[in-house]
């Protein structure tokens, strides 16, 4: 772990790098799946329904082939098989590090201004996040300030671009679904039209049919959309660590004050409450009414003839 502020150095004096963090399990994905499935579940069921009338296995075949083979057709299959990967995220996040991240910058200002940030050499190399060795890494290497600058731009728009692309593969999917849902409804209706013979027969096998249109639409906006939506937020928290990251090393490389580059990165990390001075208001009037105190001044006394 990075040393506090105002603590005497370590014996071997080198800064911590972050630890990764582990990942842990999403609640808002997990429970607003939940939600949106005991509700759409629960509301059949109120309608006398039964849980049988939706469990179409051939409906389900068909949207969720349908569905991947259309993917598989607008996407490349390397970008498939990341989309596939990255989907672990939807369901984990991982714990954010900013504070640990700046105290290990602010770790290595300190030194840099002391030693010179040749002597970030073998503490760089040992940085598990890639993003900031490789920053560190071309500091050391005495690269130009605006070279490096562009050199970290440049990955950052590759990353951007890679996930922008996998959340792309899961809102096609979201936008094919329903289609194929309708496709599947209609040749339910084919096979029904084949024994009109037997009325009950065709009203069971219409409502069979429907099942389909349902996995179609409710996969694409129960899972498909809000999947893609989530890897976005994640691509937007990663791409903001890295700019933090990017901003510190730049601070190194200039000289800056630890202290100046501090105040820098805690902006990147800081949370607004716009409700907090309204409520620190609200709650010394509070206080004040209980002590006996005037809420506001009085109004002046009327002037005398």
């Amino acid at each position: 772990m990075p040393e506090a502020p105002g603590k005497p150095p370590s014996p071997a004096g080198k800064a911590a790098a972050p630890k990764k963090p582990g990942p842990r399990p999403d609640l808002a994905t997990i429970s607003g799946l939940a939600i949106a499935i005991v509700g759409i579940i629960g509301g059949l069921l109120l309608e006398k329904g039964k849980i049988q009338d939706v469990a179409q296995g051939t409906a389900a075949l068909i949207v969720l082939g349908g569905t991947m083979g259309a993917v598989l057709v607008t996407t490349p299959m390397p970008v498939v098989r990341r989309a596939f990967r990255g989907l672990g995220s939807v369901f984990f996040e991982r714990t954010g590090n900013a504070p640990e991240t700046i105290e290990t910058l602010i770790s290595f200002a300190g030194k840099a201004r002391k030693n010179g940030i040749v002597s970030l050499e073998t503490e760089a190399s040992a940085v598990a996040d890639p993003f900031m060795r490789k920053a560190l890494n071309l500091a050391v290497d005495g690269t130009d300030l605006q070279e490096l600058r562009k050199m970290m731009e440049i990955d950052t728009a590759l990353a951007e671009q890679a996930g922008e692309a996998e959340a792309k593969v899961w809102e096609a999917a979201g936008g094919y679904a329903p289609t194929i849902g309708i496709i599947g409804a209609v040749m339910g209706l084919i096979q029904v039209m084949k024994h009109l013979e037997d009325i009950k027969e065709v009203g069971h096998g219409i409502a069979v049919a429907f099942v389909a249109t349902v996995y179609g639409v409710g996969s694409a906006n129960l899972f498909f959309l809000p999947a893609a939506s989530k890897l976005r937020a994640r691509l937007r928290e990663a791409l903001l660590a890295n700019e933090m990251v990017l901003e510190g090393v730049i601070g190194i490389v200039e000289g800056l004050n630890p202290t100046l580059i501090r105040l820098k990165l805690e902006s990147y990390s800081a949370k607004p409450e716009p409700k907090a001075s309204k409520a620190k208001g609200g709650k010394e009037a509070d206080n004040a009414v209980k002590r006996g105190a005037p809420t506001q001044a009085p109004a002046p006394a009327p002037a005398e003839n």
